[in-house]
């Protein structure tokens, strides 16, 4: 039986202008309170950001809805999410692609977000620890390709990891507070002759970081997601 909660997420975002019914259906399918923080269960399906573990956050269901339908995800594509974080986003398009090649930075999230795939039997999500800002190239082209923190301005060895009349979407600008804020999350397409941008809403997200967190002596990391 469908959670009202998520009923009344739903509608909320239709009157967002979220038209997309695949993405809406997705978004309803999945249950967001499996990727919150305990603590944060009674808010699972309010229309905000919530903060996970490794100092990161969950998005907000809105701009988690809009970057999806911003994609424009066809059954038969091949999607790479940088920066799995609590896999929320990652499971919204699972439902919606033949795969999911998705790459996080931080190895505790990573393994819980296996464990949610695992449990909510999404078999075609695969995932890798490693530098967002390499991609995946082993794995390149792909039809899509999402970030889910934000970069001062679009590497190109991610924008090359799209096929032709591929799509990216993301936040692009300086990591900022709420309060002064410089992002903006872009929709990217391929073409022939280069690239195409359209400016979609301001956001605020966390900065995608280069490399790997430094292991500390107690076994932790340190250091934000890509």
């Amino acid at each position: 039986m469908t959670d009202t909660r998520a009923i009344a997420l739903i509608m909320a975002l239709r009157g967002q202008g979220i038209t997309d019914q695949r993405v809406l259906s997705a978004i309803e399918r999945t249950p967001r309170e499996l990727f919150v923080d305990r603590p944060f269960g009674s808010s699972a399906y309010e229309n905000t950001a919530l903060p996970i573990a490794c100092g990161q956050t969950i998005s907000q269901p809105y701009v988690v809805a809009l970057s999806t339908q911003e994609l424009e995800v066809q059954p038969n594509h091949r999607v790479l999410e940088i920066g799995t974080g609590s896999g929320y986003q990652a499971a919204v398009l699972a439902q919606l692609c033949r795969m999911v090649y998705t790459v996080e930075r931080h190895k505790p999230l990573l393994g819980a977000a296996q464990t949610r795939f695992r449990e909510l039997k999404l078999h075609n999500v695969v995932t890798r620890h490693g530098d967002g800002f390499q991609g995946w190239p082993e794995q390149a082209p792909f039809d899509r390709i999402l970030l889910t923190a934000a970069i001062p301005e679009l590497p190109d060895s991610l924008v090359n990891q799209l096929k032709p009349d591929g799509i990216l979407v993301g936040p692009v600008g300086q990591a900022v507070s709420a309060e002064t804020n410089c992002q903006q999350l872009v929709k990217i397409i391929r073409t022939n002759e280069g690239t195409s941008m359209k400016r979609l809403i301001p956001v605020v997200f966390v900065p995608m970081v280069p490399g790997l967190p430094e292991v500390i002596s107690n076994g932790s990391a340190s250091g934000k997601k890509s």
